[in-house]
């Protein structure tokens, strides 16, 4: 089998130009990052398109620490859906540097359901990444100016709750003390680092439905509490002008193709683990508005991704998916039905069994939503046909519709089974109206208790002191009505990251709630999950080179 990176460089790929008049864009309208790589302005979103388009969301079972393949899924079935004669976009998030140099490598797909140039996508595309990065530290060093200018006028900060951010797994980073030197080098500050897909600038970057909404969230964002006990905004700093300068360019979305030279848009990239996991309401649109079905991912878990994505996303946006696709794998099954993760690809039958339970699970949490399913099952060579007629069947049994994709192997051809059911499901048993977890008149320790019991199977949730002392600041500030986008492990249902399965008879802890006032959001962090994550022993940037002019490695 070729590597990804062997299938990218042998793939012919169209100019952007071509794939945006395939698309019903004017070659006019694109800013064009090179040949293959377009910026689209979102003011070509039509509303009324939008309403009318069929909108698939990807999800998955809890994944493995490689994945289940929700992107392949992603890709793979829009380019089955042409295939078989339908106009199917895809909208999908960017990759981050951190875990393309520390765990995955890459984020585009895989072998023959890949988005292309993918060396350029899981690097530095477009810049948006670096734009969000900059806008967030931006923000940071003009709060510390505006501290240190303004202390001898009695300003000061009883606490500072901005922090600064990167794009690169660093530990180190999580907590730090700025402001070390002399006089002039500014105030002593306790601080520390998230990742970038972590922080409220994305979260902002991704809701945002235009650059006048993107001004209203940036100058809303709260950066601290004063001596005096009040509120201290952006607006109050005042810079948000030049922090949406900064994002001028990168709020509009990002134009690719698929390797079957599909029109694909990819903008944004929070994580779902420690963010809202879904790409950018105007990609998301935008795909809408030129496709008569657009596919979409949330990520990680359903119990992570997919409730993030009604909860937050939909409920902000307006939007309802017609379909959710729950994708899952053998190994994964098996993992879950308590084989060993070393294991998993190897011939294990009851192990398959057992470990459906997390399966029916996420369906149920899918259906509480008022979303129709199907289960995507991504074949791998190891898979046996008894395993599969194992999958299938129960499937059957629970009403759900069940495909087979090889779409890594075989391209758009290896998703047509997934795509005509997906039609066909659309057509004769689409999703209801879109019904939310909570109301927004629900106090966020109600929300975080909803989450908890209804979506993640916990007895209740354990509030640690600074997590209460944080909801009476909630409470205080009259944003109770704000969703909640809980921080958890992406690898179970609990927090704790090796209880695999369907675990029972556990709590779910709250040690903090950050509070977001630009994105318009509650951060519920949960158990020990960390917003900087770190590197593992062996970080896939030792695998990484430039081997005669060639990017290796990013697959």
């Amino acid at each position: 089998m070729k590597t990804d990176f062997e299938i990218a460089r042998e793939a012919t790929l169209l100019p952007i130009y071509d794939i945006a008049t395939k698309a019903g864009i004017s070659a006019i309208e694109l800013e064009p990052y090179g040949k293959h790589i377009a910026k689209v302005p979102y003011t070509l979103i039509d509303e009324e398109r939008v309403k009318k388009c069929n909108l698939i969301l990807v999800t998955s079972i809890t994944p493995t620490k490689s994945g289940n393949g929700k992107t392949t899924v992603s890709v793979g079935l829009a380019l089955g859906m042409n295939r078989i004669g339908k106009n199917a976009v895809v909208a999908l998030r960017e990759p981050s540097l951190g875990p393309c140099f520390g765990m995955k490598g890459g984020a585009a797909g895989g072998g023959y359901a890949q988005v292309l140039p993918m060396e350029k996508i899981n690097l530095h595309f477009t810049g948006d990444f670096h734009a969000i990065t900059s806008a967030n530290n931006m923000i940071a060093a003009l709060l510390d100016n505006y501290i240190y200018q303004h202390q001898d006028d009695g300003f000061g900060m009883k606490e500072v709750l901005w922090r600064r951010v990167l794009d690169v797994n660093d530990r180190n980073l999580r907590t730090i003390v700025t402001g070390l030197g002399g006089k002039t080098d500014g105030i002593v500050t306790e601080g520390g680092f998230d990742i970038t897909p972590a922080s409220e600038i994305m979260a902002i970057f991704c809701l945002a439905t235009s650059e006048e909404d993107l001004r209203r969230r940036i100058d809303n964002v709260l950066l601290g509490i004063t001596l005096q006990g009040q509120p201290f905004t952006v607006k109050d700093l005042g810079v948000g002008g030049a922090i949406v300068a900064i994002l001028h360019d990168a709020i509009h979305p990002n134009m690719v193709q698929t390797i079957e030279n599909t029109p694909a848009f990819i903008h944004g990239g929070p994580f779902a683990n420690i963010a809202h996991g879904c790409n950018s309401v105007l990609a998301t649109k935008m795909a809408m508005t030129f496709g008569d079905y657009a596919i979409t991912e949330a990520g990680f878990g359903a119990d992570l991704g997919a409730e993030k994505f009604f909860d937050i996303k939909c409920r902000k946006a307006g939007i309802s998916p017609k379909l959710t696709v729950l994708v899952a794998t053998a190994q994964a099954l098996k993992m879950h039905g308590g084989v060993n993760e070393k294991e998993i690809k190897a011939p294990n039958v009851e192990g398959v069994r057992r470990g459906l339970a997390n399966m029916d699970k996420h369906i149920a949490n899918m259906r509480t939503f008022g979303q129709t399913v199907v289960v995507c099952l991504n074949r791998f060579a190891t898979d046996t046909d008894e395993e599969l007629d194992i999958i299938r069947r129960h499937c059957e049994e629970q009403g759900v519709g069940f495909a087979l994709n090889t779409a890594f192997g075989e391209g758009g051809k290896g998703a047509e089974e997934i795509a005509r059911l997906v039609v066909e499901t659309i057509e004769k048993n689409p999703s209801k109206p879109l019904q939310m977890l909570y109301d927004d008149t629900d106090d966020i320790e109600t929300k975080v208790r909803k989450i908890a019991q209804n979506i993640y199977g916990a007895n209740d949730v354990v509030l640690k002191p600074a997590a209460k002392k944080k909801l009476a600041r909630i409470k205080e500030l009259g944003l109770e009505h704000f969703p909640v986008c809980v921080a958890k492990t992406q690898y179970s249902f609990s927090e704790d990251a090796k209880a695999y399965g369907l675990p029972t008879n556990f709590d779910i802890t709250i040690r903090d709630f950050v509070i977001n006032t630009g994105s318009e959001m509650i951060v519920a962090v949960a158990g020990d999950i960390m917003r900087m994550p770190g590197l593992p022993k062996s970080p896939q940037a030792e695998r990484i080179d430039v081997v005669n002019g060639v990017i290796e490695g990013l697959s």
